[in-house]
């Protein structure tokens, strides 16, 4: 008797061959296929390198998990895949796709009978093989169909819950998971900038911040990028016995996701100043010869000469808080964008997909869901009780902290960013009127009242003049 697999995996990469071995290990057997395969020796699942036998080796209808990358790789592999499909069959793209394309795709291959879902996976290469987090939007009909192979192979919460959910139909797995990322950004951003005050500003060895953020990982900050933030200062380069860290190039790359975050918020008007400023970062990062050339002519930052126990437990406090607004930004921009494209998303069910498994995972998403379980019309994280206090009962260190950064000449975008946005939101008043007067005066634009309805519009300049 012929074997039927469970589901078909293109492209076996480092994610495809470590996807395809947790399926295997909870049961759901995959084939996979590959052009020009690199697998490594203990690599036991079938592979094959034509879609006919991968197409006529799966239980019908059939599951095909695409993890190509993003973009007109997968338009080529599901058109490659088309002659072999029959109506009813489910294509999944696991990669980082814009999810403008995961609409689109949706669309088309739904008007001619196949279903399709664009998933965000997180986790990297050990989440794929143990257990990611995963955001799955497009074919409604489609989810009953994985449900129980997806939660199978999900990351698990600590009381034992699936880091995995329906987010939405059409592009919407592939938002959230987009989203996601550019939390992820102004995260590390973030951290990044209190390394930068303690180890450039404050003199503290790589050893010394170790240890701190270690310290941090067994508190509020308890989360796994802090955790593995403590790990890195700590390596130590084999070949000339130096930190490691410090031999590493101060040039940040990005694949796209954090970029995409920022021009959709600007297409839905959504703030997310710790998000943008972390994208920011990364390209001014690019620009190392001349910020090597201005270091020389236009000066560098000075030391700290105050007491850096101090600077420490008001940098823990700081991150905390901006972390706090990153997540309040990146969720308002979840929810807009739910009203703009009718997806019905559920904030709740989105950061406990995160809770575990995924680069963002923090003991603070715990919160956060008791908070949108709480009130699921929150219109902003900060008016959540719990983190209204948190925040407050932090802003005086969050303000030392960036007037120390200020003085000292340590830039910090992202950690600006954050008590920026948290001053603007709490203001009830702010200088717009101004910008409205202006715009007004040299484009004619209009402007609305504070004492009485309607749009106005001022002869500015003397017409007689």
């Amino acid at each position: 008797m012929t074997t039927k697999y469970s589901l078909g995996i293109l492209g076996l990469g480092v994610m495809g061959r470590s996807l395809a071995q947790n399926f295997s290990r909870h049961g759901f057997e995959p084939i996979g296929f590959d052009l020009a395969p690199r697998l490594p020796a203990d690599f036991k699942i079938k592979v094959t390198n034509s879609l006919e036998e991968l197409a006529g080796a799966l239980e019908s209808p059939r599951i095909l998990f695409l993890m190509v990358p993003a973009g007109a790789p997968v338009d080529v592999a599901i058109a490659s895949l088309r002659p072999f499909l029959q109506k009813g069959d489910l294509i999944i793209d696991g990669g980082n796709s814009y999810f403008a394309d995961t609409e689109r795709r949706v669309r088309e291959l739904e008007a001619d009978g196949f279903q399709f879902i664009g998933m965000g996976v997180s986790g990297g290469e050990s989440g794929a093989l143990w257990g990611p987090s995963m955001m799955p939007g497009g074919s409604a009909a489609a989810w009953p169909r994985v449900q129980k192979m997806f939660e199978a192979i999900s990351a698990k919460t600590e009381n034992g819950e699936d880091c995995v959910g329906w987010m939405g139909n059409g592009g919407a797995g592939h938002y959230v998971k987009m989203v996601h990322n550019g939390i992820e950004y102004g995260d590390m951003q973030l951290i990044a900038e209190i390394y930068d005050l303690l180890h450039r500003g404050a003199g503290l060895s790589n050893q010394q911040i170790a240890a701190i953020f270690a310290d941090w990982n067994i508190r509020e900050l308890r989360s796994y990028l802090v955790e593995i933030t403590a790990e890195i200062l700590v390596r130590m380069d084999e070949e000339s016995g130096l930190s490691l860290v410090d031999l590493i190039l101060d040039e940040a790359a990005q694949k796209g996701t954090g970029k995409w975050t920022s021009q959709n918020s600007f297409d839905l008007g959504v703030a997310i100043p710790t998000i943008n400023s972390a994208v920011e970062s990364r390209i001014l990062s690019s620009l190392k010869s001349e910020r090597v050339v201005a270091a020389k002519t236009l000066g560098s930052s000075t030391k700290f000469q105050g007491d850096v126990s101090k600077l420490v437990a008001a940098a823990e406090q700081a991150l905390y808080a901006s972390k706090i607004t990153s997540y309040a930004q990146g969720i308002k921009l979840l929810k807009v964008a739910s009203q703009e494209h009718n997806w019905n998303i559920d904030v709740a069910q989105i950061v406990r997909v995160w809770r575990a498994g995924c680069i963002i995972r923090a003991a603070l998403l715990s919160d956060i869901t008791a908070a949108y379980q709480a009130n699921p019309d929150l219109p902003n994280l900060l008016l959540d009780k719990a983190f209204e206090q948190a925040v407050l009962s932090r802003q005086a260190a969050w303000r030392d902290v960036i007037q120390t950064a200020v003085g000292l000449g340590i830039p910090m975008l992202a950690t600006g960013a954050s008590l920026a946005y948290f001053d603007a939101y709490r203001s009830a008043v702010l200088p717009a009127n101004l910008t409205q007067a202006q715009r007004d005066y040299f484009g004619a634009h209009t402007y609305r009242r504070v004492d009485r309805d309607g749009v106005f519009h001022t002869q500015w300049e003397d017409p007689k003049a």
